[in-house]
């Protein structure tokens, strides 16, 4: 394996981030990218207190279930030693670990916990945060898979859901996933790892319950020997840990609410864009309703109630929900982050660029639940490739890290185009201009004898010139059809590189890599030096 820094062209605010620009930078409690950071998280999370033993009691029984390795149970017990820190990054529970850049924010936050355990000694232990609260099951009921042409193609699990209903406790049906995987794995190339993932999946699936379980089985094998510690976080148990929390949130909405509007307008005005949405009278919780989430809004001081007027409550009575019935209630997009803080001693959270922009008017948030918002580190990104597909790319004068910006069709076709000599596009484009040129005397005349014959005259010359284009796709199909294998190529290199004209990690699942290459390369590349002032490299396995 070599792996190589890919410059990419980043959003604003990323890449302001990164430059570590003042008017980016006000919106977070600490720079992650200055020298003494981390070492002054650690001094500040000494003011917190967490629940660390009722936590660890539930890591343990959770990991258990997912059929963790002795790696993570000895992690989770380091979580008891006082001086110890989580370095935090989650994603949904997507099917088969979802799109790669969930494996990427794993495979980050494993690297960060051990680069900082190394700096800083003291316990620092990776922590994946299982979105299992989330209820856009549209998102996650499928993988990508490649087809002809370039082009993806979802390959969707036949099991159709019309409530809002949590992840964690959405049953998984056995045999719709099964049949899944079953069609999945035949359109896999046969590998010397086929067999045994086979296998692997489907004892995973035999041993779960929900998606959420499917999920976390998948990832225990996929990062056994890392210690990655894993929480789901719709899961009743979790619920019990969160209810003064809950309280807390309830209680603090005013200012939650208010102030969180107050940072997006300044984020807004100082020429950023987020992906988010927040108005003052949002209550940035759910309600779970006949096990629907139902999302609330503040209407006056002191009542609650439904986006659509479903249910409604006091303060009064939410806080009680709160203390009595935890499970009833969730976060959004915006108390999420919040009640990691709360439950986890956190010195680093890992985002993506999509939530670092939603994280950038949070900082509010946590100060009116009294917490201090922890460093934010923009998550690795890679683009992986094999050695063959990399020698193509070279001896067709092509670059690496050109084809992950902007993919490889343009290349095809000044390849199709320089097959003939003088090129085809060129050829036809004179004889086009040649035509033009003969034909200008007829409709000269045509014009000095009225509009009806100049129409007559245009008409006809459009009619030749289409003659051309109808001619040049024939010729070109023949072209085609002897390059058939080059072209064949080229379409290849796209799909793995540049597919749905965008990063390869926003489209490929794991499974694809792991058929041709199993899964070492994961462990290689943690174990990669890096200094996470950089966002994307190659990887040649």
């Amino acid at each position: 394996m070599y792996i190589n820094p890919i410059t990419l062209a980043h959003s604003k605010l990323l890449e302001d981030y990164y430059q570590q620009k003042e008017e980016i930078m006000q919106q977070f409690d600490y720079d992650p990218f200055m020298e003494e950071t981390m070492k002054q998280r650690v001094f500040d999370l000494h003011n917190q207190a967490y629940d660390r033993d009722r936590l660890v009691s539930v890591l343990k029984h959770l990991n258990k279930k997912w059929h963790a390795d002795e790696a993570v149970f000895a992690n989770i017990e380091r979580l008891k030693d006082p001086t110890s820190v989580t370095v935090i990054g989650g994603q949904q529970a997507g099917l088969l670990t979802g799109p790669l850049y969930t494996i990427h924010k794993m495979i980050s936050i494993i690297a960060f916990a051990k680069k900082q355990e190394d700096e800083l000694g003291i316990p620092v232990i990776p922590v994946f945060w299982i979105a299992g609260e989330d209820h856009d099951f549209a998102e996650i009921n499928h993988i990508m898979v490649a087809q002809e042409q370039g082009k993806m193609r979802k390959h969707k699990i036949a099991h159709y859901v019309k409530q809002k209903q949590s992840m964690s406790l959405l049953p998984l049906d056995n045999q719709l996933a099964s049949d899944w995987l079953e069609s999945l794995f035949k359109e896999l190339d046969e590998t010397i790892h086929t067999k045994r993932i086979y296998k692997q999946v489907k004892q995973a699936l035999s041993h779960s319950d929900t998606y959420v379980d499917f999920f976390a089985e998948i990832t225990s094998v996929l990062f056994q020997g890392e210690g990655l510690v894993l929480i789901d976080s719709g899961n009743p148990m979790v619920r019990q840990l969160e209810k003064k929390h809950f309280q807390a949130m309830i209680k603090h909405q005013p200012e939650i609410s208010k102030d969180v509007y107050q940072s997006l307008q300044t984020t807004k005005k100082n020429g950023y864009s987020i992906s988010v949405d927040v108005n003052e009278e949002d209550g940035h919780l759910f309600y779970h309703l006949n096990g629907e989430r139902i999302l609330l809004v503040k209407t006056d001081k002191d009542k609650w109630s439904g986006k659509n007027k479903e249910c409604q409550f006091t303060t009064s009575e939410l806080i009680e929900i709160a203390e009595n019935n935890p499970e009833l209630l969730s976060n959004n997009v915006v108390t999420r982050p919040l009640m990691q803080e709360c439950l986890f001693p956190t010195l680093a959270f890992m985002a993506g660029p999509g939530e670092l922009g939603y994280w950038s008017i949070l900082k509010p948030a946590f100060h009116a639940i009294g917490y201090k918002m922890p460093p934010v580190l923009p998550r690795l990104s890679f683009t992986l490739l094999d050695r063959k597909t990399e020698k193509k790319i070279k001896q067709h004068g092509m670059d690496v890290g050109e084809v992950i910006r902007t993919g490889a069709l343009q290349d095809k076709l000044t390849w199709l185009g320089s097959q003939l000599n003088p090129p085809l596009g060129t050829l036809v484009e004179q004889v086009k201009q040649s035509i033009d040129h003969i034909h200008q005397p007829l409709r000269d005349v045509a014009k000095s004898m009225g509009p009806d014959l100049e129409n007559l005259a245009d008409k006809n010359l459009e009619y030749l010139l289409q003659s051309i284009d109808y001619l040049h796709e024939s010729l070109e199909k023949n072209v085609v059809g002897r390059h058939d294998q080059t072209i064949e190529m080229f379409d290849r290199v796209h799909v793995t590189l540049h597919p749905n004209n965008g990063l390869q990690e926003r489209s490929w699942n794991a499974v694809s890599f792991i058929n041709q290459f199993g899964e070492n390369w994961i462990r290689e590349i943690i174990n990669q030096p890096y200094t996470f002032r950089h966002f994307h490299y190659s990887v040649t396995l």
